[in-house]
């Protein structure tokens, strides 16, 4: 690589609540044209069907993304001195029309994809999925997704409506975008509205280990198992935020208990580490309902360990 990487603002000489507030203060775009990692702001929200408030995430994320570092002890890597990351802002979806929103996220998405670079997105709410596992596969063909939630999100529809933040994967699976030999949900729990529920989600290939398969088993037992099942192919994480605990992460649209902690999600990360990762997304925080910056800290910190996730393994 001839060209010099451009890292985070220098916390030593600019404070780190001063500056510009892009992800982990990091550049833009302009400072460096040339990236292989883009951040992506995808502040849309029209899809959710409980509290709203998730196209404020981005902002939220970026501001509680403050506080990182460049080192990351766990894998030993500099992630902002390895890859080139950049963030580009956000894309400019429609608040009115879900249709024309999806179709201006997976245009944004594509052309960050075009370049030959990779992204995490950072939502908005988890309908935001769907355009991106469009771009994704688009480029990769049928991909394996490993997906951190409380719920499905592979129901039909809401009132009537196919695009929303509960159907991302069940239109992605009718599409063609994933690999129905290697699709799994993570940290699933709560109430459904019936038996079936359980039944049209297997039948769409999905594996599920719910939260107490994490607990009773351990996360780097679950984590094996699901690099057992990805294997080489190319591989979509989403994280919706409502997977941890609302004690984690209280500002989100549709809470469940007994989620995951913190330590037992970043471990779960960690562990997939080496995996052929070709896109991220962090959905779901809506900070209106947040305390302290709990939820947006978790969720900039998630972004910075699904950045690790694109340093190559030596």
């Amino acid at each position: 690589m001839n060209r010099r990487i451009v890292g985070q603002t220098d916390a030593t000489k600019v404070p780190r609540y001063a500056g510009l507030a892009t992800f982990a203060r990091l550049p833009t775009e302009a400072e460096a044209p040339e990236f292989d990692v883009a951040i992506v702001g995808v502040p849309f929200d029209a899809g959710v069907t409980y509290r709203p408030g998730a196209r404020f995430g981005p902002s939220a994320v970026r501001q509680a993304s403050r506080l990182l570092r460049p080192y990351h002890p766990a894998s030993g890597t500099s992630p902002f001195d390895s890859l080139q990351v950049v963030d580009l802002g956000d894309i400019a979806a429609s608040p009115f029309s879900i249709e024309d929103a999806l179709a201006s996220i997976q245009q944004g998405l594509a052309a960050v994809l075009a370049t030959g670079a990779r992204f995490v997105a950072i939502g908005g709410d988890h309908t935001i999925a769907l355009p991106a596992l469009r771009a994704v596969s688009a480029k990769h063909g049928p991909v394996a997704l490993v997906h951190f939630d409380a719920h499905l999100d592979t129901w039909d529809t809401y009132f009537g409506e196919p695009y929303t933040h509960g159907t991302p994967f069940r239109r992605a699976s009718e599409e063609g975008l994933l690999d129905h030999e290697a699709s799994v949900h993570v940290g699933i729990r709560g109430s459904l509205y019936s038996a079936g529920d359980l039944a049209d989600d297997g039948g769409m290939g999905f594996l599920i280990f719910g939260t107490d398969d994490v607990a009773e088993r351990g996360p780097s037992a679950i984590a094996a198992e699901i690099r057992a099942r990805i294997g080489p192919r190319p591989l979509y994480v989403s994280v919706d935020i409502d997977v941890l605990d609302p004690a984690h992460a209280p500002g989100t649209g549709t809470p469940e208990i007994g989620g995951l902690t913190s330590r037992e999600l970043v471990t779960m990360l960690r562990k997939i580490r080496g995996l052929n990762v070709v896109g991220c997304d962090v959905v779901e925080v809506s900070p209106a309902y947040d305390h302290a910056e709990i939820t947006a800290v978790a969720a900039a910190n998630i972004v910075y360990e699904m950045l690790t996730l694109f340093v190559p393994v030596t």
